[in-house]
């Protein structure tokens, strides 16, 4: 089915708009039985195991990361290594500023603009930009990472993956201290 140019934009318009109304604030969880504090549960070995899901639900890609925290002040240094499932290794160090009242900043090589989150209660939402590469060429995507404190120090999260406003995929990823 072709869509005409003129309809093109209004269902790019519709669909970016239908998916920022169901967004959630991270506030909701202020509550929650058990709080989230970043620099605390990333400090040390980190393992985190996780898919990412195209748009159509299609699992397209399988991974393990290992993960060394350090503090230093109030800069929290995440590095990240990526083993995937066909193979391929990357790494990402993240440099993740602790701002106070629940709100953080980050950098990577791969994040042209630095990342801004919050947390509350067991929640943490982190929005940033990724160079991400897709065969031979770099695409910028968009993530809204939302993670969740479990029982056990289980972290879920879920990353809605955007591009041009559309979301292209879900990245699911399980953390837990070895």
């Amino acid at each position: 089915m072709r869509l005409s140019k003129a309809l093109t934009p209004a269902l790019i318009a519709a669909t970016t708009l239908s998916t920022a109304c169901i967004s959630q604030n991270v506030a909701q969880f202020a509550d929650s039985p058990r709080q989230l504090v970043l620099e605390d549960y990333f400090l040390g070995q980190t393992q985190a195991y996780g898919v990412f899901e195209d748009r159509f639900g299609k699992v397209r890609r399988q991974f393990k990361v290992d993960i060394t925290g350090t503090l230093d002040g109030d800069r929290l240094t995440l590095t990240e290594n990526f083993k995937y499932d066909d193979g391929e290794r990357d790494t990402r160090v993240w440099e993740i500023d602790v701002l106070g009242n629940g709100a953080y900043r980050g950098t990577a090589g791969d994040v042209p603009v630095p990342a801004e989150g919050r947390v509350s209660g067991n929640a943490f939402n982190w929005k940033y930009k990724v160079d991400l590469k897709v065969g031979d060429s770099t695409w910028n995507v968009g993530f809204d990472d939302w993670m969740y404190l479990m029982e056990d120090d289980v972290l879920l999260n879920r990353a809605y993956v955007t591009r041009y406003g559309i979301e292209i995929g879900q990245v699911t990823i399980a953390f837990r201290k070895p």
